[in-house]
């Protein structure tokens, strides 16, 4: 079917140095922002950054998928990736700094199926997937200030 893409991109209300961190504190920081369509998250090795690998369920369009994704730093303190170990998937989180605040960019791609179940998995994958990502982006929005009043 060829490679599908998810974008979402806000405004945090944080410098990127700090909206990175809370992003690639996969233990401290980043649980605290999750959508309700994430369970199950746990850090099954590391927790900052590069090296470290989590797992969780993700429901999405009625469905629950198991993921365990292992995280990468192309470009550290700017891009996190997060690699599913049994699929194509691959998350990036990409933070750019606007002064005192960030402009944080979520994008996902995986290799789409063939046939009719790929035909609504284009449909219907990338508009509920950027629904979730325009959740969790503002869950980190709110997480980010609330941090930088404590």
């Amino acid at each position: 079917m060829g490679k599908l893409e998810v974008h979402a991109r806000r405004t945090v209300g944080a410098p990127a140095a700090d909206v990175y961190r809370y992003i690639a504190d996969m233990s401290e920081h980043h649980p605290h922002f999750l959508p309700p369509a994430f369970s199950g998250f746990q850090v099954t090795s590391g927790g900052m950054g590069a090296g470290t690998t989590t797992q969780f369920t993700l429901t999405a369009g009625g469905r629950n998928r198991e993921y365990r994704m292992a995280v990468a730093e192309p470009e550290p303190g700017r891009v996190l990736t997060e690699s599913d170990t049994a699929s194509s998937l691959v998350t990036r989180w990409t933070v750019t700094p606007q002064g005192d605040s960030s402009e944080v960019e979520i994008t996902t791609s995986w290799d789409g199926a063939g046939g009719v179940g790929g035909f609504f998995e284009k449909m219907f994958a990338p508009r509920v997937m950027a629904k979730l990502y325009d959740d969790e982006l503002q869950r980190l929005d709110g997480y980010a200030r609330a941090q930088r009043g404590s």
